[in-house]
C-alpha cells in the first residue's frame, strides 16, 4: 500500500494466508454470496460480531478454538492497513505458539472502511488476466520502455 515495501509487506500477505488456512478458501471468490466474497472483510464482519469460529474451514470435523481464535487474530493483526501497526514476525510466531497473548485489534483497517468492495469487474480482470497471455504480452512491452522518452515513473499518491 502506497507504494512502501518493508518486511511488513510479508508480515500481511502471511496473516492472508493464514486466513486463508484457517477458511479453507481463498482470499476472494466471485461464487460466494456478497458478504463472504472477500475473506477478510468477512472476517472482520465475524469478529466485530464475536462469530469468529464461523470462518474455521466446514471441513474439518473437530479443532482446538482456542487455536483457531488466536490464528484469526492473529491473522488480523497482521492485515492492517497501517504498518506500522502489524506486529512483528518474531512476535506473531510467539502468539501462535502461545508463548504470549495475541494483542487486541484496535480498529477495523482503511481499507476495509474506505473502499468498495462491489466491483466484481476490477477482480474478472484480474483473474482474467492472470489466466491469458496477457502477461507475456506485458513482458514483450516491458522490452521498448526504454525507448520511451518523457516518461514519468514516480510514484502518486490517489486519495
Amino acid at each position: 500500500m502506497l507504494g512502501h515495501l518493508t518486511e511488513k509487506a510479508d508480515v500481511f500477505g502471511f496473516g492472508v494466508v493464514a486466513l486463508e488456512i484457517l477458511c479453507g478458501r481463498p482470499n476472494a471468490d466471485s461464487s460466494l454470496e456478497p458478504e463472504r466474497m472477500y475473506l477478510l472483510e468477512w472476517a472482520w464482519n465475524l469478529n466485530g460480531n464475536n462469530h469468529g469460529l464461523e470462518l474455521v474451514d466446514p471441513i474439518l470435523n473437530s479443532f482446538n478454538e482456542e487455536e483457531a481464535i488466536r490464528l484469526l487474530g492473529v491473522g488480523l493483526l497482521c492485515t492492517q492497513t497501517s504498518p506500522t501497526m502489524r506486529p512483528p514476525m518474531s512476535r506473531v510466531v510467539a502468539m501462535l505458539t502461545g508463548d504470549i497473548e495475541v494483542s487486541t485489534v484496535a480498529s477495523r483497517p482503511g481499507y476495509l472502511t474506505d473502499w468498495q468492495f462491489n466491483d466484481m469487474s476490477i477482480f474478472n480482470e484480474t483473474s482474467e488476466y492472470l489466466t491469458s497471455e496477457a502477461p507475456l504480452r506485458h513482458l514483450d512491452s516491458l522490452s521498448s520502455a526504454s525507448k520511451v522518452s518523457g516518461a514519468d515513473y514516480s510514484p502518486t499518491t490517489i486519495t
